[in-house]
């Protein structure tokens, strides 16, 4: 009785999984692409082997995401891609997003993105991503002017070491976000055309390689609101000195609507900001002054521009400054011909990075300029004070800047250990900051009685501020 329980059990289940699988498999190839676009390609690719109702299912998906590191060589995977789009035209299918990772080794692989975009181009496609790597710039992928004139609700563009020809015309209407990163251009003009053409364009990035074309970068644009700039040696390339890299070279920023700034560009010899930026919040000061602006400081154009474009951010309300950065600046500061930073009055929040080197004058000196400032956060670079001598003999300048008396309420030191450097570091803004609230230590500890001496030594520190708690994290 139980063992034929058991078997009418089993045909129950069995004929109870067909139907749930006879249920999938019945519903249209629309809604079964839409369910399979979730899933990452090669899981999507993978269902093809299911049943023969599922064997072309995945060509209708519309967005793909494919990289020739998954197939047994290159020309494998241009002969997958040449047929799964071949089948997309006799189907009348369109994609809507596709990201192409292509690994090229040497000239000899065959030249396919051309006519692979051509075939997707489209105004029904949104998103494109097309990234090259590996690849000398003497076989750099061609980008086709279809990309620029028939995807008209294309949303995302993300080009990587590809060559831009010269553009005839652009028609993005709704391109918001475009990254340009390590790609041969073929005109300042060009390039600037394709940035200032888009009328939706909000969020741009622009890493750039040597040599690429350009000598000036303009972005102009008056719906931008975010830009990032870069300025490195791409992959596969010789060598190229930095101070010839950067020779009269520039970035030109005309952006009324900016509110975010990343400048990681040292090696253009020029970068100006020439519209207003009242509408700028937040500037990270990565890499903006190198080699050459070193030598030339004392010149009088270069020292133009170096004030001109402190200037130009100076009604920001939140920065980042690197230590790179404020190493220029303390060798800027030991000219007689010395411009001094602007007031940054807005700004309420300000992180920023220090060598062990220039800390002790570079630290008032920077927070003269912040007035207002609320919230500090701070890191020493590069500091271990188990093999750093010199780094007892560290004593912070007695001047008291104002935004200590008035206005500063909270400091957070990063990778804060026992280190003579740190230790006088929290010492100054525990003397003399009159409205501190808060010290926040960013502990890095390995012994735990270590831990104990640390904050018996900080707590004992005489505090300004009668309100003021130190806190570990």
């Amino acid at each position: 009785m139980e063992e034929r329980f058991s078997k009418q059990q089993r045909m129950y289940d069995e004929s109870y999984i067909r139907a749930r699988e006879d249920t999938i498999s019945n519903l249209p190839d629309s809604l079964l692409s839409q369910i399979l676009s979730y899933l990452p390609t090669k899981d999507t690719v993978g269902t093809s082997v299911l049943s023969h109702r599922w064997k072309s299912v995945w060509l209708l998906v519309p967005n793909l995401d494919l990289s020739s590191s998954e197939f047994p060589d290159y020309n494998a995977f241009a002969s997958f891609i040449d047929r799964l789009l071949a089948f997309s035209r006799e189907e009348n299918s369109l994609l809507y997003k596709l990201k192409l990772s292509i690994q090229k080794e040497d000239g000899n692989d065959q030249s396919c993105v051309t006519r692979w975009i051509d075939s997707v181009a489209n105004p029904k496609l949104n998103h494109l991503d097309v990234e090259c790597t590996l690849a000398n710039r003497k076989f750099l992928e061609v980008i086709p002017q279809s990309l620029y004139i028939e995807c008209d609700t294309l949303v995302s563009l993300r080009l990587h070491r590809v060559s831009l020809g010269e553009l005839e015309s652009v028609s993005l209407p709704c391109l918001k976000t475009m990254r340009l990163e390590h790609n041969v251009y073929a005109s300042d003009a060009s390039l600037e055309i394709l940035i200032s053409s888009p009328p939706a364009l909000e969020d741009l990035s622009v890493v750039r390689m040597v040599p690429d074309n350009v000598k000036v970068l303009r972005v102009r644009s008056q719906s931008l609101t975010s830009f990032h700039v870069d300025y490195l040696l791409g992959e596969g390339d010789d060598y190229v000195d930095a101070l010839e890299r950067g020779k009269d070279s520039g970035v030109l920023i005309d952006a009324p609507r900016l509110k975010y700034l990343k400048f990681d560009d040292d090696l253009s010899d020029s970068k100006i900001i020439t519209t207003n930026t009242v509408s700028l919040e937040k500037v990270n000061v990565a890499f903006v002054f190198g080699e050459h602006d070193f030598i030339d400081v004392v010149d009088l154009t270069k020292r133009n521009m170096v004030s001109g474009f402190f200037k130009s951010i100076s009604g920001v309300k939140e920065m980042k400054i690197s230590s790179y950065t404020m190493e220029f600046l303390d060798f800027n500061r030991q000219d007689e011909l010395y411009d001094p930073l602007p007031q940054f009055c807005n700004v309420s929040t300000l992180k920023v990075a220090f060598y062990v080197s220039n800390l002790d004058m570079m630290m008032p000196t920077l927070l003269e300029s912040f007035p207002n400032l609320k919230s500090l956060v701070l890191k020493l670079d590069y500091y271990d004070p188990s093999r750093d001598e010199e780094a007892a003999d560290v004593r912070l300048s007695s001047v008291v800047s104002q935004c200590l008396l008035s206005s500063l309420e909270s400091v957070k030191i990063k990778c804060f250990n026992r280190g003579p450097v740190n230790m006088e570091v929290a010492r100054y803004f525990l003397e003399n900051s009159l409205v501190l609230k808060k010290l926040v230590l960013d502990f890095r500890c390995s012994v735990v009685e270590e831990g104990f001496n640390m904050l018996r030594e900080l707590i004992a520190l005489p505090r300004r501020s009668s309100s003021c708690q130190v806190l570990l994290c």
